[in-house]
């Protein structure tokens, strides 16, 4: 009996990860050596995002119970997953760099937002560039015109000051 209430506990805390989750990404990590594993572990460590390797039994569980149905084909073998619960971007980008380095592990498929998602989807998500590069863009195309007009307004300025101060000059020398 407490090992079936440990599986429920286990199913119970998958829910809330799935449920809580902004990105959920199934990974195949045969062929990872522990030190690649703890390498790509490593890679992921940040805030909100965790790394594990899960039965497929519990995960199967917890999928149905979260309405997640459609994923249970996509994820036979062994699977670890990314849970990612704030950035999406971000261990998305990570694990693309890890593949590129050591070209063993694979993507199956993902959860984004609560939608099921291809490895296709999580590349091209992988591609976006990061949170504050976006926001950095957003900035400076809502701050071009106000730096714009400082710019003509100065110049205006600038013009009379000049003027002034030939005017000044010319009296100066008469």
């Amino acid at each position: 009996m407490p090992n079936i209430e440990a599986k429920k506990k286990v199913v119970a805390e998958l829910q809330q990860k799935l449920e809580n989750a902004a990105l959920v990404v199934f990974t195949d990590y045969r062929g990872l050596t522990v030190d690649e594993m703890t390498a790509l572990r490593n890679k992921l460590r940040s805030p909100g995002v965790e790394y594990q390797v899960i039965k497929n039994t519990m995960m199967e569980f917890a999928l149905k119970n979260t309405g997640h149905e459609d994923v249970i084909e996509h994820i036979s073998g062994p699977n670890a997953v990314i849970f990612s619960s704030e950035d999406p971007v971000g261990p998305a980008k990570n694990v693309y760099e890890f593949i590129k380095e050591y070209k063993k592990l694979e993507v199956k498929v993902g959860i984004l937002e609560g939608q099921l998602v291809g490895a296709e989807k999580i590349k091209a998500l992988a591609d976006l560039p990061s949170k504050e590069v976006l926001v950095a863009q957003v900035l400076g195309t809502l701050q071009a015109p106000i730096t714009n007009l400082v710019y003509v307004l100065n110049a205006n300025l600038t013009g009379l000051v000049r003027a002034l101060d030939q005017i000044r000059e010319q009296k100066q020398a008469s």
